[in-house]
């Protein structure tokens, strides 16, 4: 910073510290600990502690500037002295292993990170004997820095929430052209561009043409009529976007090359509100003509041009007023009932129901205008062949839910068995109908099954929505059911083997009734008396209950459908040089067929010596970001047998690279979490596998330096870098700004 920003810092923090210290212009521990946002206690009052210079049990603001000036503008010596001052708890000089301990473990509170007790212990001891090289059972500030020093991605930016919490405000940014003035943006999206020229290009010819053929009739006339043919184009291209089978099979061809077949769902949505205002300036137009007519000729009223049919307009029986009428409000409708806010808010049969009346509109279109079944016959012909197709496909043959597992996160797992004719490409998704949850609703989603698989597909399917929760909440309390039915099972069991066991003793102890009959026949008789006693040997404990695989595991037997496979855009995966896939959340569904699938490849092409194993790919990058610790297990059983796969191949130059994040862990260059990243570093050195998910790959804390993961990619010259992306439209255009910054060739997961 140079001075008048310092000195603007000074005054933003001046305003900030006041509206926070109130009327007695000191700021306590409990508004220190409000203010700083920290999930530890330990943190806050050590920090309040070292910012309290007097000892009077509040911070001035005096005080607070000192500090901060020190942790944003001080030397390293400075930042690293307060950070030994933070760890040394009693203040003795020295960092003893108790005060490590206690450190780390509020590290982990405040990173969200969950490990056992034992774990703990290993991450201090590795920490502490790293750090304390003259064995003197004590870490000295001179040990300390040396430590230190090693991590140097550590000391470049060493700082605290406080200094984030109290920042200058975000400097302006220098004036850059926008993006879509780029080059790198034409480059990246030349397909879509081009469609769209095309399409603007074509609603002008046919408007223009259109208008001119009507030029005697006034120029509401021309509009009406322009607006018109307009419409006959676009709702009946419209369909054209939905042909998911016809895209599907279009994107193994050439074609996939030249359009924008990966946004038809996109391009579907912009082409329904070209259609609503289409319709909206056609209506006006003849209303406004109408109100022309009514006026000049005065053969029939205003309300007559509108809701009769005695002016005898339209091509069938004069209805095209009425239907024209009924056609704006179907799409007006149409139109309210897709938004966003209806869709994901918890309102999906709103949605569906109404979408459903496309039926109503095409069949009142063919009535309305004369011109639009030649339009309509060749799409509505491949849409009624495909819904055919579907229905048919997606009800031959028994499909059933054979097994689910409830997993962190509200994730539903389903296990469907696979039936034998269908065949599927990694990445692809299908439209799931489970009768039992909503009869008439079907759902997309991606199968996270690699094809090679047989038997069964898999779907992961998250809680979002009003369908997926109550897909959830159905299983979790047939789940109940199930563990309650179980348990009182057992107690009847029980009740009967103690009843049992009463009656067994008394005839072991006083003899049968029958004299002449023996007490045990065998041995075996006898292991089968002593079971049935209250107390036994541990080797005689009975087996578990068939049937039971997890806690929130179990076999079922429920009625489903699908409809599909759909293609997505990562089926252009196996015809790229280095792919990069980057997950968030539940997004690694994709990717989790894919990377499986790409493995079976991958074996295939070393064991044939092959180059040509229908795979160009060179190198294959995953990237999967999730918010906290558990979100780690939906899969981490899929990534250790993705390590085990490349455990002989040499690290320097693996075939496939993962990068797993978990954005709720602070980073290296937090106070708050130096230790612990630095002792889990240590820690993964030493028992060669992340203490947070178990496998070889380190876990990095907080979100990718994107800037940075790119540089690196750019480098490593493998060939044309796609990026692959399923997760938050936001995190998308963040990661699609930076393709467009290195020219990588970004895709997204559109249906």
């Amino acid at each position: 910073m140079n001075l008048d920003d310092d000195t603007k810092w000074l005054e933003w923090v001046a305003k900030q510290f006041e509206s926070i210290a109130g009327e007695d212009k000191e700021i306590d521990l409990e508004e220190f600990k409000a203010a700083l946002k920290v999930k530890e206690s330990f943190f806050a009052e050590r920090f309040f502690a070292l910012f309290d210079l007097d000892g009077s049990g509040t911070i001035s603001l005096d005080e607070l500037l000192e500090a901060l000036k020190l942790l944003v503008h001080g030397s390293e010596t400075d930042k690293l002295r307060f950070l030994f001052q933070v760890y040394d708890v009693d203040g003795s000089g020295s960092i003893e292993p108790e005060e490590l301990r206690t450190v780390l473990e509020s590290c982990l509170k405040e990173s969200s990170i969950s490990l056992p007790e034992k774990k703990l212990d290993d991450l201090t001891l590795a920490l502490f004997e790293s750090a304390d090289s003259d064995n003197s059972g004590s870490i000295t500030f001179e040990e300390l820095r040396e430590e230190l020093e090693r991590f140097p991605e550590v000391m470049e930016n060493l700082t605290i929430s406080a200094a984030s919490w109290l920042k200058p405000p975000t400097a302006l940014r220098k004036s850059h052209a926008p993006r879509y003035l780029r080059p790198a943006y034409w480059h990246n999206n030349r397909s879509k561009l081009l469609f769209l020229g095309s399409y603007l290009c074509m609603n002008i010819i046919l408007f223009t043409f259109a208008a001119l053929k009507h030029v005697d009739s006034g120029p509401w006339i021309m509009l009406a009529k322009g607006c018109g043919q307009c419409l006959n184009f676009n709702c009946a291209f419209i369909v054209v976007l939905m042909l998911r089978r016809c895209l599907t099979w279009l994107r193994a061809t050439w074609v996939a090359r030249l359009l924008p077949l990966d946004q038809n769902v996109i391009l579907h949505q912009l082409m329904g509100y070209a259609v609503a205002v289409l319709t909206a300036v056609h209506t006006g137009a003849h209303v406004a003509n109408f109100v022309r007519m009514s006026q000049t000729k005065g053969t029939y009223q205003l309300w007559e041009y509108l809701f009769t049919t005695q002016p005898g307009i339209g091509w069938i029986y004069g209805t095209a007023s009425l239907t024209g009428l009924m056609l704006q409000l179907l799409i007006a409708l149409m139109l309210v009932c897709s938004s966003t806010f209806v869709r994901k808010g918890g309102h999906f049969e709103v949605f569906y129901w109404t979408h459903l009346s496309y039926i109503f509109i095409w069949a009142l279109l063919i009535v309305h205008g004369p011109n639009f079944w030649k339009w309509f016959v060749v799409p509505g012909f491949l849409f009624l062949l495909e819904k055919i197709f579907g229905v048919a496909m997606s009800h031959v043959g028994g499909l059933y839910i054979v097994e689910i597992n409830l997993l962190p996160s509200k994730v539903t797992h389903l296990v469907i068995k696979r039936p034998p004719f269908f065949h599927y490409k990694p990445g692809d998704y299908v439209y799931l109908n489970i009768p039992v949850i909503a009869k008439y609703e079907w759902h997309p989603f991606t199968i996270s099954s690699a094809p090679e698989q047989p038997g069964t597909i898999w779907l992961h399917i998250r809680s979002l929505g009003q369908w997926t929760n109550r897909l959830y909440e159905y299983f979790w309390n047939q789940q109940e059911c199930h563990d309650h039915r179980s348990e009182w099972l057992d107690r009847k069991a029980k009740a009967k083997k103690k009843n049992r066991s009463q009656k067994w003793v008394q005839k072991c102890l006083f003899g049968s009734s029958d004299l002449d009959q023996p007490v045990a026949s065998s041995s075996d008789e006898m292991v089968e008396i002593l079971s049935y006693m209250p107390i036994r040997h541990p080797s005689w404990e009975t087996a578990s209950i068939p049937g039971r695989l997890s806690e929130n595991q179990r076999l079922c037997n429920i009625k489903c459908y699908i409809d599909g496979p759909y293609g997505t855009p990562t089926r252009r995966i196996f015809t790229s040089e280095h792919a990069v896939l980057i997950g968030a959340g539940i997004g690694i569904t994709p990717f989790a067929s894919i990377l499986q699938s790409i493995m079976f490849r991958h074996r295939m092409r070393k064991q044939t010596s092959s180059s040509q194993e229908n795979m160009k790919l060179l190198k294959v990058d995953f990237i999967w970001i999730n918010r906290d610790q558990k979100s780690f297990e939906w899969f981490v059983s899929l990534l250790t047998e993705l390590e085990i796969n490349q455990a002989e191949e040499d690290p320097s130059n693996r075939f496939l690279e993962m990068h797993l994040y978990m954005t709720s862990a602070l980073g290296k260059n937090d106070m708050k979490a130096i230790g612990l990243q630095m002792a889990l570093d240590l820690l993964a050195k030493k028992e060669k596998k992340d203490s947070i998910t178990g496998l070889k790959t380190r876990t990095q804390p907080g979100r990718p330096d994107w800037n940075k993961l790119f540089q690196k990619l750019a480098k490593e010259n493998k060939g044309k870098v796609h990026v692959f992306f399923c997760g938050s439209p936001a995190l998308a255009k963040v990661i699609k700004a930076h393709c467009e910054q290195f020219k990588f060739q970004f895709f997204k997961e559109h249906f």
